[in-house]
């Protein structure tokens, strides 16, 4: 009865628009690959780290282009003793120029490096934001179960505290007891019933949390199949072998030294800006004016020698450099934040392990043991406190999903902080 009246109530906390829907949480992590904000972010930063790869390659390409003036003008005549005695005489210059940069000297190739840099960097970032997605969605998901199984308890506990309150009015009204006991009683009941409405609540919310984790709005699953979480008892290697394995493999690691590399190809970039270029050039013409000094076609090689820029290019080393001096600097906080918060996890998984669940898994012992003796004189009619066995045991289950929940969520911490894998441990299978 207990489980058709959750079932009930949670039917009608969820909107009668939402489909009903049953997941797993494979089925939950298999949504990273959705399209989700986070992941078009990401994704449309690593297009734009390819397009400017593109646009350094395309320094090299071959262009062709159309050259052309409209205009007049007039010779002297006289033999030049009189400038304003010609005629005004069309002067128009049609030119087709194919021309292909041959060398650069560093210009092209360290724009290319820069761009590739780039373009690791972006990808080490999409894929930190598919480690985020995936904790985030096991949260989420972990999150309505917990919601459920609060609603439980909650329920419970409501259910004994209103049978003793009724039980009190009805001796009250046969004029057993005092009217102070009565209000107490009642009172207890109610705090229950409002954290009872709160858990429904919760059951709702954590439910559109989990969708939208999911990327699928509008649809809350219903129900949400118990996971194993096979891998809570995964052995893990020491702090100071894994830290070395976090460092070298770390999403956000490879993202700045990747920035940093590409912070450094852009300042050998500049740099070349002071070196000469070297270019082919084929020109066809035609000209309204005949003259000497034009050519219908030439061929030719084209340099060109900077002799003084200002500080524009200075100017640009001097950011770059400064680009870079902030990426080292961000590497170097992040390893030490890296260092602490692996020794945080690792020593929240150990205490998890060791100290919390060994006492969920003795109360849940115990509390089993409890409800039977419970349920036993409850039959032989010896006390009546089957309810309140029942609620706790309850409340002990919680406490130990709670415990799992949390221990799956701080290894796939760690494996996110490894880069996706954990280093192997000796002697373990």
């Amino acid at each position: 009865m207990r489980r058709a009246a959750w079932s009930a109530l949670l039917a009608c906390a969820l909107s009668a628009a939402a489909a009903a829907e049953r997941l797993t949480l494979d089925e939950a992590l298999a949504a990273v690959s959705a399209a989700h904000p986070d992941r078009r972010v990401a994704e449309s930063e690593l297009a734009l780290s390819r397009a400017d790869r593109e646009q350094a390659a395309s320094r090299q390409d071959f262009s062709l282009f159309l050259d052309g003036a409209l205009r007049t003008g007039r010779r002297p005549d006289d033999n030049g003793l009189n400038p304003y005695s010609g005629d005004w005489k069309p002067d128009n210059i049609g030119r087709i120029v194919a021309r292909k940069p041959l060398l650069d000297f560093g210009r092209s190739s360290q724009a290319i490096a820069a761009a590739d840099q780039e373009i690791a960097a972006r990808q080490a970032a999409l894929f930190n934001v598919e480690n985020l997605r995936r904790i985030d969605i096991m949260a989420r998901y972990f999150d309505v179960l917990l919601a459920d199984q609060q609603y439980v308890v909650d329920n419970e506990f409501m259910t004994v505290a209103y049978l003793d309150w009724d039980k009190a009015r009805e001796r009250f009204e046969l004029g057993i007891g005092s009217r102070p006991d009565l209000l107490q009683l009642e009172a207890f009941y109610q705090d229950w019933r409002e954290r009872r409405s709160a858990s429904l609540q919760r059951m709702r919310s954590t439910r559109q949390k989990l969708a939208h984790a999911i990327y699928r709005p509008g649809k809350l699953p219903t129900e949400l199949v118990e996971p194993q979480l096979k891998d809570n008892a995964r052995p893990l290697p020491e702090y100071e072998s894994m830290l070395p394995w976090v460092i070298a493999r770390n999403p956000r690691v490879l993202m700045l030294q990747a920035q940093a590399g590409a912070a450094d190809a852009r300042l050998a970039a500049v740099r070349a800006e002071r070196n000469p270029t070297l270019d082919a050039e084929v020109i066809g013409g035609g000209y309204s004016r005949e003259s000497t000094t034009r050519d219908e076609l030439s061929a030719g090689l084209v340099f060109n020698i900077p002799l003084y820029q200002g500080r524009r290019v200075d100017a640009r080393m001097e950011r770059e450099r400064a680009q870079k001096e902030r990426s080292v600097a961000e590497l170097e906080k992040l390893k030490l934040d890296l260092a602490d918060t692996l020794l945080a996890t690792l020593q929240e998984i150990e205490w998890l392990r060791d100290s919390s669940r060994p006492a969920a898994g003795k109360q849940m012992e115990y509390r089993d043991w409890a409800l039977e003796r419970a349920r036993a004189e409850y039959e032989l009619e010896l006390k009546t406190n089957l309810g309140s066995s029942m609620a706790e045991t309850q409340a002990a289950q919680l406490r130990h999903k709670q415990v799992e929940y949390r221990l799956a969520l701080a290894l796939a911490r760690l494996e996110a902080l490894s880069g996706g894998s954990l280093p192997p441990v000796e002697g373990a299978q």
